[in-house]
Order: C-alpha cells, then structure tokens, then sequence
C-alpha cells in the first residue's frame, strides 16, 4: 500500500489570502489538524458550539468524513450586525486520510469544543524493527 503525504496541498491557500473570508464562506467552515504517532492516524477538530450527538462520522474508502450543525439560537436580526463571524448552520469535511486504518477500531473524543477523533494504522502500514539474528 502506498502511504500518502501528511501534510496537505492546499492550491488555494495564496489566492485566498488576500480576499474577504466571507466570499468563500457558504456554512461552517472546519478546520483539521491531521498527525500520526507509531499506531495511529489522529484528526482534531474545533467544533464548538456543537453537541456531540449532532455530529456524523463516516470512514469509507480511505476517506474520513464529519458532518453535523450549529445553530444559531440569537435572536439578533441580521441587519443589527456590524461583523458577524460566527457561523451556525451545517458543515461536512471530508480527509483524505494518509493510510489504510482499522475502521472498526475507531474512536472518538469530544472535550471542549474539540473532537479528536483516533484511528488505529493498518497493521501492514505500522513500521516495525526487524531483528537480525546472527550465525
């Protein structure tokens, strides 16, 4: 199996930098931080605002996907505004995740406003050392 690059090519980023958030903007926008230790991929998510059983996981095909909503319970009329940055509404992200990963083995932690989700590499991803026996 080929193992993919961690980090992400985002060919958007310098287009965007200089433009108003708001243009891209059309719901919740999440942002991931996806890293690896020895056994497992990890992704963190700031979702806050957000409870638990609202949100949807789904791994499928090497694809991690995190779909939910916030909603926004002010009863502030949009015309009140002078910025308005939180965003409530629905949301769904989708990772492509580096490496096969064991999806019955799964979990998923929200604490905070942060979802962490963990997922256990594929045994034949896992780096391991092989042992030279000498004669």
């Amino acid at each position: 199996m080929k193992k993919r690059d961690l980090m992400a090519f985002d060919p958007f980023q310098e287009v965007s930098q200089g433009w108003d958030e708001d243009f891209f903007e059309t719901g919740l926008s999440l942002k991931a931080d996806v890293y690896q230790n020895q056994n497992d991929v990890i992704i963190e998510l700031d979702i806050p605002g957000v409870k638990p059983e609202e949100i949807d996981i789904t791994v499928e095909n090497d694809v991690l996907t995190i779909c939910g909503s916030r909603e926004d319970k002010k009863e502030v009329k949009r015309e009140d505004y002078y910025k308005k940055e939180v965003r409530s509404g629905s949301f769904s992200r989708s990772i492509i995740l580096p490496m096969q990963v064991k999806n019955d083995e799964a979990v998923a932690k929200f604490e905070k406003g942060v979802l962490k989700i963990t997922l256990p590499k594929a045994d034949e991803i896992k780096s391991r050392k092989i042992k030279i026996e000498a004669k």
